[in-house]
């Protein structure tokens, strides 16, 4: 007789990964109890030391399977951090990762994309973080551990510093802890937690000790206490983990702390009254901009309105192709005039081009024609646009030539990229070359509180064109030492280094407020002694930080030749001091029978989306994002299989094609 074969079940990837079994066509597709790949140790110890945050990430994997599988091992870091160190070792051996020169590192890696053998390490995963990935593979029973190091500068916005640590272990984990050590000289003012995947019961896994100076927070559940449900073995840890702090200050010239002759300066005056603003809102209305994102700025708007003071004075402009003045003049922020104002928000919509330059001439020409401002005020322009100039002067080049020498420091401009459209790199130069910032709005549902969230940290300026003042014969090697303003609840950060033969350090700082003070150098160095939580040279470290990030943000908006010197500055450092940033790449060799190299780059907020050209087509401007295309190949496994080759092949053609495109 005819006996019926039942088809054999092809694994899943749930299977693989050890989800429990389900019925497929008749047959219980193969599984494994528990994990295959089991993560039974996971550690993030994090040791901040007067703002400078070090974190090491450990990751202790097991193969339970019978045969080979591969470990991934993934860390969503800060954006604002450097990674410092990366190492595996898969029974023993360790595999390093080395820190070179980007270009040299290209090379490397060019070489093995072209094998079809490698791939990114860090991309940017939202507007805060970026996510490092490694996978590897290993034998049955083999463990693997994987340890991540980074370094940040925490940064204080509203009054508090937050340090951020993303929790995503995908499983339940044996041995899982936060550990996070606070130290800060100048005295702890206050201290909190948060959590978005917080219950009771992981609250119990949660301690926190605290005095004076310092504070330890312990986060350890046990594997009961991370499972949503006792029935299930799925993980509740799944989200922001999050320390938000403060510290204790005076009306001084601030608090200067020093370890073996790097010195850092920390100045954040309170209790001091609010300059008045005239402030600009310069809103594009151009055709993008229709639908949720035009909703979503009306909607900050008229909450943007309610915080401004009534010693403030301020207007509209909105542009498409043509510019648009809401009064021809500044009005004080009364309660009538804010009434009429946010009736025109109320009608605002979107359609037409994009004339930024004229837009933006038209704002600093109302406040040059500005009369009876208070005499003490600050001046401020606010851009917010989606997208590129494409009505009026569209040479980004002359844009912000014109821009300057409009504005010629007299006004601050900062500059709101709303959504992926812009071009950030061009807003970012035109900001830091005014005196302000540039920032990403990015297009999700709190739009309107990103935008809100801005004006709040801008809205309270206290001091302008602050100077600090030191001998010359007591420092050198000294970070950025001028700033055109100062707003409540942010701080100042200055570092260098003490030369031997001094034995104080005068400070003050020139303005309409001259403060002094006098820092000992032998008891400074004193406070730093037989601490247990700080990490090696920790001011050294912050110093170079600081000098990198200070040397990559005045490179955006200088010349040619001065961008080169800047950017040789700041990679000689990144590379004394193992930082992976814009200008050095982390290379990691795997064993010897696995794709051989992988390469971590610094991803940075103008090139995130990896935008390789634009052109204009029938008047528009079409952007190609190779994001959008490498999802194919991030999404293969890496092999050479016959429709990879020709997804890659029309992937180049295609790139080449909108190359020429661009030329001509």
């Amino acid at each position: 007789c005819l006996q019926r074969q039942v088809p054999q079940a092809v694994p899943s990837p749930a299977a693989l990964w050890g989800v429990p079994g389900q019925l497929q066509d008749g047959a219980l597709l193969p599984r494994v109890l528990g994990h295959a790949i089991e993560i039974y140790s996971l550690h993030v110890d994090c040791k901040v030391t007067s703002r400078f945050a070090h974190t090491v990430v450990t990751s202790k994997i097991v193969n339970r399977a019978n045969e080979s599988r591969e470990a991934t091992f993934e860390v969503e870091l800060p954006k604002t951090a450097f990674i410092t160190n990366f190492s595996m070792s898969i029974d023993g051996k360790v595999y390093p990762g080395i820190i070179k020169e980007k270009a040299s590192a290209q090379k490397e890696y060019d070489t093995a994309v072209l094998r079809g053998q490698s791939a990114g390490l860090v991309k940017i995963t939202g507007r805060k973080l970026e996510q490092f990935h490694m996978s590897v593979s290993i034998a049955a029973a083999s463990k693997v551990t994987f340890e991540l190091t980074y370094e940040e500068l925490l940064k204080r916005q509203l009054g508090k510093f937050e340090l951020l640590i993303k929790v995503r272990p995908r499983q339940l984990v044996k041995h899982f802890q936060i550990d996070v050590h606070i130290f800060e000289p100048q005295g702890i003012r206050f201290l909190e937690t948060d959590s978005t995947f917080m219950t009771n019961e992981l609250t119990e896994a949660l301690t926190k000790v605290q005095n004076e100076t310092k504070a330890h927070i312990l986060f350890k559940p046990t594997v009961d206490q991370q499972k949503i449900n006792p029935e299930l073995d799925e993980t509740l840890l799944n989200g922001d983990f999050v320390v938000r702090y403060d510290v204790k200050r005076g009306a001084t010239a601030g608090d200067i702390q020093i370890v073996n002759g790097y010195f850092v300066h920390y100045f954040a005056p309170h209790e001091m009254p609010v300059f008045p603003k005239n402030v600009i809102f310069l809103i594009d209305r151009s055709g993008s901009m229709a639908g949720r994102k035009i909703e979503q700025t009306k909607a900050a708007l008229l909450k943007i309105l309610q915080d401004l003071r009534p010693e403030d004075h301020f207007s509209f402009i909105t542009f498409n192709s043509r510019v648009a003045e809401w009064r021809s003049s500044l009005l004080q922020a009364t309660a009538e005039n804010m009434a009429n104002a946010a009736g025109f928000v109320q009608t605002l919509s979107a359609s037409g081009g994009t004339d930024i330059n004229r837009a933006l001439l038209t704002a600093v020409s109302v406040l040059d024609k500005a009369k009876r401002l208070p005499k003490s005020s600050v001046s401020m322009i606010i851009l917010l646009t989606d997208g590129q100039p494409t009505s009026g002067e569209s040479n980004v080049e002359v844009i912000q030539e014109n821009i300057q020498k409009a504005v010629n420091g007299k006004y601050a401009l900062f500059c709101l990229g709303f959504g992926f459209d812009v071009s950030y790199k061009f807003l970012e130069k035109m900001a830091l070359s005014n005196g302000g910032i540039a920032r990403r709005i990015y297009e999700n549902a709190d739009a309107a509180l990103q935008l809100q969230g801005f004006y709040q940290e801008v809205a309270t300026p206290i001091l302008r064109k602050i100077e600090m003042q030191y001998p010359e014969n007591a420092i050198e090697g000294l970070t950025k030492n001028n700033f055109k303003l100062f707003f409540e609840g942010s701080e100042i950060i200055k570092s260098g280094t003490v030369l031997l033969m001094v034995s104080f350090l005068p400070l003050q700082h020139a303005s309409d407020l001259t403060l002094k003070e006098e820092a000992n150098v032998k008891e400074k160095e004193q406070v730093f002694q037989n601490q247990s939580y700080i990490f090696g040279n920790f001011i050294e470290r912050l110093w170079a930080y600081l000098t990198i990030q200070q040397l990559l943000e005045k490179s955006i908006s200088a010349q040619a030749e001065d961008q080169k010197t800047l950017e040789a500055q700041a990679l000689e450092l990144s590379l004394r001091y193992s930082f992976v940033t814009p200008l050095t790449s982390m290379v990691v060799t795997k064993p010897a029978d696995q794709q051989q190299t992988e390469l971590a780059n610094k991803p940075t907020e103008a090139g995130k989306w990896g935008i390789e050209h634009s052109f204009p087509v029938g008047g528009k401007c079409f952007l190609l994002f190779q994001w959008r295309i490498s999802i194919i190949f991030s999404n293969a496994k890496r092999k050479k299989s016959s429709w990879w080759l020709f997804y890659r092949a029309k992937y180049l053609r295609f790139g080449k094609i909108c190359e020429a495109k661009h030329k001509r």
